[in-house]
């Protein structure tokens, strides 16, 4: 195939032939990655004739795009792609504003521009601005029948602050994987009511958000499947996570109570809590035996006396819409056939006629089993009923944002959203990140992306389901990997990550759409912008009110030295470790690269020495930096080789990040508890129970520890301190 031909095309789709890598050397990607890739955004590759041929087919402009975004306050200028010939006097066009006002006029008096002559463009204006929201425009010829349409999208220039951002509070609150929470309450793994405890318990010592992991939905019948980041749908819930107690039905069930009552079932249950790392499949087996009795009786006691809660329920339903039944039905056909094969861990495996939403078969399956779809709707149901009791807890307690959410990057390519697919979703290929230093052979997520063509063609409706759904019952909302909304590195399905491009989306639309959303749900947004950040992406970003992402870790200057916290952005969210990283004792003993090396993640001798090299001039750099902004206690050595992390060491190292201007600061309860093990390392799969390891004490035990305490009340002091600094 020719290259330039090649490359020519690759760039109209979006596609970079090359990339910076992160050694800051230009690299360039191969003709065959290309082709891959082109072939899986629906390009005929077969040869340069009908790669070309199809290229003209897919860049065909319409008269009317099918989506115009523009910004509040913005001039509406529309451009129409229309021959040189046509009549402008035979167009009238019509709005349809989101609150149901129409607005009419003639195409040829609007007319602002005319250069069909040279590029077959014309543009009209619409109006000088609209107001923020979602409007039909529809535009209509004489003599044809059918009409022109468009969705039109004004947003504002900044996503939502809460009223205590926009007056430069500083906050603070603490981060968790929900799933490791313990109580003596859960079913051996933190539930919804654990979270309830966890908020209250924040709010009355001065913190202002819990920041979760992604609690979307996984796999009900395949529970090992545990990583919250390879999500079944970004759309719905985790189902595992429902308090079964808490749930209404079970206080009017005598079958349910008397089976969790029983002497074996506590067993179990007792169990399952003391265990050091979640059994998911314990946990499975124990809350699915129970929740159907609930169903049962809110069959009998709410359904079929149509009461206030059945009506609810049955909202629910109605307003969840296609999308609730593909996450419905792909659970309750995965839970039957995994019944007769417990192989059968996604629908890649399912039998052939199984494979997606829209073959007869599962329709079929649908309607003689409507009451085991219907029975996975009312665990959404639940499990959204009690996320909504956390926030409004949180409400009621003075948190100024409660709950964040967090974004996963994209869905796994064996669940309910990639099963039901009609499009949105590239299954031909998958994302990840090109290697770097730390990853030589890069990192393939298993994750197919969204096909930027599709979105633009469906006026971006799936990406903007998708922020709703997750802008749901919390004050802000984490996106991992913000720097996908500019481009991500697409690797071709079954290959390495090593062999993958960076496509670009319409990044200036989708900020848009972000800051849109993000005022109708009074959502604040934060961005996880680590990794190499491309110079393009970081204004809009700013400009667009989007949170930056600050691990103090990796807050270096040109010297190596560390960034004081007091130089952080105000707009961005500090913190000391992450869910990828390891705790902060770990760090600092460097127990991840001993537990690496045990793994065989570092197969080179040098590379693992020269790691512990680094580690311990990071080790002493940051011991300066905090020692030179006053907040190294006199009892701690100034030499990092001989100082252990402690208690003293690890208070001092959040008071100086708690100090700095960051508007948000966010600490894990990992490191509250001094903790030393992991809940991800990075690079695995079977080598470490990622996603599994459980805190090392209750929630109880926790907040009745004086020195836990007394860390929150200085961190309110210390938060309220810099809030009144101004530089």
């Amino acid at each position: 195939m020719d290259t330039q031909k090649l490359k020519a095309v690759a760039s109209r789709a979006g596609l970079a032939d090359t990339y910076i890598s992160a050694w800051g050397e230009p690299t360039n990607v191969s003709d065959t990655v290309l082709v891959k890739l082109l072939a899986a955004l629906g390009y005929d590759t077969t040869d340069d004739a009908t790669l070309e041929a199809s290229a003209v087919r897919k860049h065909q402009q319409d008269l009317l795009a099918p989506v115009f975004v523009l910004r509040e306050n913005q001039q509406v200028d529309i451009t129409l792609t229309l021959g040189k010939s046509v009549r402008v006097g035979d167009f009238s066009w019509s709005l349809m504003t989101e609150n149901g006002e129409t607005i009419e006029g003639w195409l040829e008096s609007q007319v602002i521009r005319d250069t069909r002559e040279q590029d077959g463009k014309l543009v009209f204006r619409l109006a000088d601005a609209l107001p923020m929201g979602y409007h039909q425009l529809t535009l209509r010829r004489k003599r044809r029948k059918s009409a022109f349409t468009s969705t039109i999208i004004v947003a504002p220039v900044t996503c939502y602050k809460q009223t205590s951002l926009q007056s430069d509070e500083k906050l603070w609150g603490t981060t968790v994987q929900l799933y490791t929470l313990k109580s003596e309450q859960n079913w051996g793994i933190g539930d919804f009511s654990d979270l309830m405890q966890l908020v209250g318990n924040v709010a009355s010592r001065g913190g202002n958000f819990v920041g979760l992991n992604p609690i979307h939905s996984l796999f009900p019948a395949n529970p090992e499947g545990a990583s919250p980041y390879s999500p079944s749908s970004r759309r719905w819930l985790n189902v595992l996570y429902i308090d079964v107690i808490n749930v209404a039905e079970f206080a009017l069930s005598d079958a349910a109570q008397q089976r969790v009552g029983s002497t074996e079932f506590q067993a179990r249950i007792k169990a399952a809590r003391d265990a050091e790392w979640v059994n998911y499949s314990e946990v499975a087996d124990l809350k699915m035996s129970v929740l159907p009795m609930l169903w049962e009786t809110f069959k009998t006691r709410q359904l079929a006396k149509q009461t206030d809660r059945a009506q609810s329920f049955n909202r629910y339903v109605d307003d969840g819409g296609m999308s609730l039944l593909h996450q419905a039905a792909f659970d309750a056909l995965h839970a039957e056939l995994k019944n007769t094969d417990d192989a059968i861990w996604g629908w890649p495996v399912f039998p052939e006629k199984y494979r997606h939403f829209s073959t007869p078969a599962v329709q079929a399956f649908i309607k003689e089993n409507q009451d085991a779809v219907h029975f996975y709707m009312y665990l959404q149901w639940l499990a959204e009923e009690q996320l909504s009791a956390v926030q409004q807890l949180a409400t009621d307690r003075g948190m100024d944002i409660g709950l964040y959410r967090d974004l996963a990057v994209g869905v796994c390519d064996s669940g309910a959203e990639s099963w039901a697919d009609e499009g949105a979703l590239s299954l031909d290929a998958s994302i990840g990140a090109p290697p770097d230093i730390l990853g030589p052979l890069g990192q393939n997520w298993g994750l197919p992306p969204l096909n930027p063509d599709y979105l633009v063609k469906h006026a971006y409706t799936p990406y903007i389901d998708l922020l709703r759904a997750n802008m749901k019952h919390c004050g802000a909302l984490r996106i991992d990997h913000v720097l996908g909304l500019l481009r991500l590195w697409w690797i071709p399905r079954g290959d390495s990550a090593q062999d993958g491009a960076y496509l670009y989306y319409p990044v200036e639309e989708m900020l848009a759409i972000l800051a849109l959303e993000s005022h109708r749900n009074q959502c604040s947004i934060i961005g996880e912008d680590l990794g190499t950040v491309p110079d393009e992406i970081v204004e809009p970003l700013v400009e667009g009110g989007v949170h930056s992402y600050k691990v103090f870790f990796f807050e270096t200057a040109e010297d190596g030295g560390y960034l004081s916290p007091a130089h952080y952005p105000v707009q961005s969210m500090s913190t000391l470790c992450t869910h990828d990283m390891p705790t902060l004792r770990g760090f600092w003993h460097c127990d991840d690269l001993r537990l690496g090396k045990e793994l065989g993640l570092y197969p080179d001798e040098a590379q693992l020495e020269g790691l512990f090299t680094a580690r311990a001039e990071m080790k002493q750099k940051m011991l300066n930096s905090i020692r030179w902004h006053g907040w190294l206690p006199e009892t701690i050595g100034q030499d990092a080789l001989y100082v252990p992390m402690d208690q003293s060491l690890s208070h001092a190292m959040q008071m100086h990040l708690a100090a700095g201007s960051s508007a948000l600061l966010g600490l894990q309860l990992e490191d509250w508890l001094e903790m030393d093990k992991p809940v991800n390392v990075p690079g695995t799969v079977d080598q470490y129970p990622n996603w599994r390891r459980k805190l090392s004490a209750t929630l109880d035990e926790l907040f009745a520890r004086p020195e836990i305490n007394g860390l929150c009340q200085r961190l309110t002091d210390v938060r309220a301190k810099a809030s009144q600094y101004k530089e």
